[in-house]
């Protein structure tokens, strides 16, 4: 299941995804420890560190998401009209997320992602992240569109 995050189009300064545990073409399951060093932190807050809401949405659509995403296109799920290659992308167009926990640094998210629908290209997930005792960090839908790279 790893295997999939060499497809990932991000680098080490914002890669938001540690293991994938769970994934199939109905949703994935995947972790991230947020690192104290973290860029982030430094200004978000002095002496009071906490996790950005933005930084907890990336993480969510990258696991939630991104991932799942690249999973049905390297599975080979057809789309009727979209042709997929390896130059094709996922790029996240909507999100609507409630916030319920703060994260602070050192502590370890889990993503779980269910697919509501891929179709026309389009993917649609229902996210949550809950931290390690298992409680309810933040939930939403997220949206996707499958896009191939301008060469």
């Amino acid at each position: 299941m790893n295997d999939i995050l060499k497809y990932l189009p991000y680098k080490s300064s914002f890669l938001f995804v540690d293991n994938i545990t769970s994934l199939d073409e109905n949703g994935v399951t995947g972790d991230y420890t947020l690192k104290s060093d973290a860029f982030f932190y430094e200004d978000h807050f002095p002496g009071n560190p906490i996790t950005p809401g933005v930084i907890i949405t990336e993480i969510m659509a990258q696991i939630g998401l991104v991932v799942l995403g690249i999973h049905l296109m390297v599975s080979g799920v057809q789309q009727r009209g979209i042709a997929i290659n390896e130059g094709s992308f996922p790029l996240l167009t909507s999100t609507s997320v409630d916030f319920f926990k703060m994260v602070l640094p050192e502590e370890k998210v889990t993503v779980t992602s269910k697919k509501q629908y891929f179709r026309f290209g389009k993917l649609k997930c229902l996210v949550e992240m809950h931290n390690a005792g298992n409680e309810l960090v933040a939930k939403g839908v997220f949206s996707g569109i499958i896009k191939n790279a301008v060469k």
